[in-house]
């Protein structure tokens, strides 16, 4: 009787022992993720800021470049589709669809700025008009901040990813529903850098 007590105690300790390892990988998964969307959230904020600066920007653009509506009104629209697109990605930044669908749309708004841009600086008044500088230089610094919340999040998307992936933590990672979160990149090389918003002589 006595030997299948001690046979039962180490059996239960071995089964707590395990609990609490399994545990241990669910909560380390836990706070990860949990990491990563705080890291988002920041990169939200600022995404927010820039869609607020971008009717600023056209509605300053509009008095000059009168022959350009077709350029403004690109730029409102594929600034209508980046924040509905953040917005859904916001609700879920573990969903993979929902980001996909926000790089595609900061994609379409970025060449949509770009060509904003190009066509001002054929617009000397428009350069100098003094609203129109202080709009782009606060959408430069958004940018700017938009760029280091990026990278934070990516850094904790990559940790996530390999803790994830890492063995033996795949096998309850799956189990326990914890899947792979996306990397916001840019996959379009030729739209790596940010719009171009100087209008300095």
């Amino acid at each position: 009787m006595t030997i299948a007590l001690i046979i039962l105690g180490i059996l239960a300790a071995i089964v707590v022992v395990l609990g609490l390892w399994v545990a241990g990988i669910y909560n380390s998964l836990v706070a990860l993720r949990n990491r990563f969307k705080n890291a988002f959230a920041q990169i939200d904020v600022q995404l927010k800021r820039r869609y607020d600066l971008i009717p600023n920007l056209v509605e300053t653009a509009k008095g000059y470049l009168k022959h350009e509506r077709e350029t403004l009104e690109a730029v409102i629209k594929a600034r209508n589709i980046a924040a509905a697109a953040a917005q859904a990605a916001a609700a879920n930044p573990a969903d993979g669809n929902a980001m996909r669908g926000l790089l595609s749309a900061e994609t379409g708004l970025a060449g949509a700025l770009s060509r904003l841009m190009v066509v001002s600086e054929a617009y000397p008044d428009l350069k100098a008009n003094q609203n129109m500088m202080q709009l782009t230089e606060e959408l430069t610094s958004t940018e700017n901040k938009i760029a280091f919340a990026r990278q934070a999040y990516n850094d904790s998307v990559m940790v996530y990813n390999t803790t994830r992936e890492t063995f033996p933590n795949v096998i309850f990672a799956g189990m326990f529903g914890f899947l792979p979160a996306e990397l916001f990149k840019i996959e379009d090389p030729t739209e790596r850098n940010a719009p171009k918003v100087s209008f300095t002589s």
